[in-house]
């Protein structure tokens, strides 16, 4: 066994101490030496003027900007084609068999590139007759505002049903519009959402047709051998992904989809 003789340690241990407070006094000095600035942040709210109408005007606008951006997912899937979309892949993935392949991430992150490029032309519409004039003060907010409604209506014209707009205008109890210009948008927007709806449908039982007969006869072939435990989705499915993989179903599927929303190859 080693003993350490006392006067050793006490040496030792002020060795230690003494160069931990030269460690501290060197970093205390870079520290001063080098500084780096923290910015400030400062957050009021101070009264409106109401005696200046132009201060008045800009604090509603804040508001309006604020309640924009809260409604802006509603108004990206209530606007714009992603309901259809999302529909449509939602009965293919239920058709295939295949329950979370692909997964949800995948399956909205292609719905909302696939928006991004329909509604490429509407938004470039929008920015050269109503943002960019207005940010460079060529046009008031009012006429930007108004400019901005021009494209987005003849879109949501486009693509919503008559019967669809008849329904909300009796709902809405207001005068029979004299033409299509003539619709609010408060009443188009819910019937565009209707006619989206009615068409997504639509496309998915189109698309159920071919996989249900491949289920029938999967289903037939399982009961004449026999194997009535034996679920069909197993045998089945894997036939539904060829058939799918040898018309190469993805390109029929995004490509049909966007023919109907006018866009031509």
């Amino acid at each position: 066994m080693v003993r350490v003789k006392p006067i050793k340690v006490l040496i030792l241990f002020i060795a230690i101490l003494l160069s931990a407070v030269v460690f501290i006094s060197i970093s205390s000095e870079a520290a001063q030496a080098v500084t780096f600035p923290i910015p400030s942040l400062k957050i009021g709210v101070e009264p409106a003027n109401p005696d200046n109408p132009e201060h008045v005007a800009i604090v509603l606008e804040i508001i309006a900007l604020l309640t924009i951006l809260g409604l802006a997912p509603s108004i990206l899937i209530l606007m714009t084609p992603f309901t259809r979309i999302i529909v449509v892949f939602h009965f293919l993935r239920q058709a295939i068999g295949t329950q979370t392949s692909p997964p949800n991430q995948v399956i909205v992150g292609l719905a909302l590139f696939m928006t991004f490029f329909i509604m490429r032309p509407v938004g470039q519409e929008i920015y050269d007759k109503a943002l960019n004039p207005y940010l460079e003060n060529r046009i008031t907010y009012k006429e930007a505002f108004h400019e901005a409604q021009i494209p987005i209506r003849n879109y949501l014209l486009v693509n919503t049903r008559e019967a669809d707009i008849a329904m909300f205008v009796k709902g809405a109890k207001v005068s029979k519009p004299e033409n299509r210009d003539d619709v609010s948008l408060l009443i188009l927007i819910p019937a565009y959402v209707i006619s989206e709806l009615k068409t997504g449908f639509i496309i998915g039982f189109v698309l159920y047709v071919p996989f249900l007969v491949i289920d029938m006869v999967v289903a037939s072939v399982l009961l004449a051998m026999g194997m009535m435990m034996l679920p069909p989705v197993m045998i089945s499915m894997p036939f539904k992904l060829m058939l799918f993989v040898l018309v190469d179903g993805w390109n029929l599927l995004i490509g049909s989809m966007m023919k109907s929303f006018g866009i031509t190859f």
